[in-house]
């Protein structure tokens, strides 16, 4: 009895690690709000890593994250690193694009509880008195993440989030 118990548990588990070589090889998460404000005015919100503690959600997940700037002040070249507890892991951002009032790319690198690097990108885009604002995320999907994926909604892990940041965002720019 306790060989054929043996035998099904292994055979689950190689199924799922054959079932994890079947997802994607990269990833994307995107969420995306209207927001009452002229793209100028949220712009500034996003392209200056100073201006992230007003409205982030990583930013809150721990107050006593270590925060360092460098870079230039704002836009291209500008860079973000973070050192925090369990929930923020440890990181680095530079941002290597940006177009004013329309498009910032962010490269986006974990360090630490697991080493990812991907991209972030925020588009804004007029609608009449408002702004479209679509914050993405995205890169490749090594094994782990795959594997992850099995058991683990990035999409809805990482969107909730996105979703939280997006709406702050759109109270700070409404003020």
């Amino acid at each position: 009895m306790f060989k054929i118990i043996a035998i099904a548990v292994l055979v689950v588990i190689i199924a799922i690690l054959v079932f994890a070589t079947t997802k994607p090889d990269t990833f994307r998460v995107e969420r995306t709000t209207t927001i009452k404000a002229p793209p100028e005015k949220i712009y500034p919100l996003i392209n200056d890593f100073h201006s992230w503690t007003t409205w982030s959600p990583y930013e809150k997940k721990d107050p006593d994250m270590k925060r360092t700037h460098s870079g230039a002040a704002s836009g291209q070249g500008a860079v973000y690193e973070w050192d925090g507890d369990k929930n923020v892991g440890k990181g680095r951002m530079e941002i290597t694009e940006s177009s004013p009032a329309s498009r910032i790319v962010i490269k986006l690198d974990f360090l630490a509880p697991f080493e990812a690097h991907n991209t972030a990108e925020f588009t804004l885009q007029p609608q009449g008195d408002a702004t479209q604002v679509t914050w993405s995320m995205y890169g490749p999907a090594n094994y782990m993440s795959k594997l992850m994926s099995v058991f683990f909604n990035m999409d809805k892990m990482v969107g909730d989030d996105f979703a939280i940041g997006l709406a702050n965002l759109k109270a700070a720019a409404e003020q």
